[in-house]
């Protein structure tokens, strides 16, 4: 048996270790995953409840790192987690995404000669002014399994010189999580609560520092929606992050001032499928929820100047649109006409990445 550490870290790994969690856990004694959550994501109220709608068993482990800078919070995560690693004597250790938690655990294990799995290996928006990407470039150059989403990652890796023994193309976790809890999160009352109707609005997540710490870009962006809400109802599920910085900007009275923008507070991941599933369209600054929509096949306005995930463009329901007012309105007008486009389901994307990752390692 391999003793497997699995690290979570902030909600977006949550929907990505839930699957692998779960098919380690029937691996037939092959693999003995030990779930490990540093606290980075801190919000304790908003963890326990996306571990309830993931079905994620209690951490075995959880570090508590809490908030801070971006060293302060790697450096907190690497003290703890190596005194954790040193105990628990794991066999390997399991990172997802681009969070500070991956690049932090990928170090300790590495400097431990720990073998390091990443999965959501290979992405990349070549923009290094996003700190997810550092996390990526340092977590893949140390990483021994390369666990890839689709065909760019593998091409970017090769690219950068990982030997191709060590990368596996594998399909999406996160499509593993969606299709797994889509019937359950079908029985989500959350339209009748918002006495929303299916198709009759447009759903919105903004959380990314390169729009919300940015006073101009920010105000282009609510500056959009202002349009948009005159055609349709916008549901903004608000990040605290958002919230604090439109209260510091000056710019909540303008918010307050337009009828039909909804601001939520932040809802758990089975209502947030169901509102997504159920929307017209999805303008968001999130990866995660662009490789969503293109699964649910639900047209995306991707609200940054790029993307580490190509393929929901190449094949899938997403435009990059960047913070430029005048072409948000515009293309949110050209789907509210009928005029998208279609949209495929990428390669894999099949509900069974994590069973493909768990046969990895299981014969590793």
């Amino acid at each position: 048996m391999k003793r497997v550490m699995n690290v979570v870290g902030a909600r977006p790994n949550f929907m990505k270790i839930a699957p692998i969690q779960r098919a380690m856990n029937q691996s037939n004694g092959a693999l003995e995953p030990i779930l490990v959550h540093t606290g980075q994501h801190y919000d304790k109220r908003m963890s326990k409840l996306f571990f309830e709608d993931l079905q994620l068993p209690e951490p075995d482990i959880y570090l508590g790192v809490g908030s801070g800078s971006h060293a302060e919070q790697t450096a907190k995560i690497m003290i703890d987690f190596e005194k954790v690693c040193l105990e628990k004597k794991p066999d390997m250790v399991l990172v997802v995404g681009d969070v500070n938690s991956t690049v932090a655990c990928s170090l300790v294990a590495s400097k431990l000669w720990i073998p390091v799995v990443h999965v959501e290996a290979g992405l990349r928006s070549f923009d290094r002014k996003m700190p997810e990407e550092v996390n990526r470039l340092v977590t893949d150059a140390l990483s021994d399994y390369l666990f890839v989403t689709e065909k760019s990652g593998r091409e970017n890796l090769l690219k950068e010189g990982v030997p191709e023994s060590k990368i596996h193309f594998v399909g999406n976790v996160m499509i593993d999580s969606l299709t797994f809890f889509l019937e359950k999160a079908a029985r989500s009352s959350i339209l009748a609560e918002l006495e929303l109707e299916p198709q009759g609005y447009a759903l919105v997540t903004l959380h990314r520092p390169s729009n919300v710490d940015d006073p101009d870009n920010l105000r282009k962006i609510v500056s959009a929606f202002a349009e948009i809400q005159k055609d349709i109802p916008i549901i903004l599920p608000m990040h605290p992050r958002t919230r604090k910085n439109l209260e510091r900007f000056g710019l909540q009275n303008l918010f307050s001032s337009l009828p039909n923008v909804r601001l939520l507070e932040p809802i758990g991941y089975l209502d947030f499928m169901q509102l997504t599933r159920n929307s017209r369209f999805v303008m968001t600054d999130s990866g995660g929820i662009q490789e969503e929509t293109t699964y649910l096949g639900i047209p995306c306005l991707t609200l940054r100047e790029n993307t580490e995930r190509p393929v929901t463009v190449e094949v899938g329901t997403n435009v990059i649109v960047g913070t430029d007012t005048e072409l948000i309105i515009q293309l949110a007008r050209q789907i509210l006409n009928g005029k998208w486009k279609e949209g495929q389901q990428p390669e894999l994307w099949d509900g069974q990445a994590a069973q493909r990752i768990v046969d990895v390692l299981a014969r590793s």
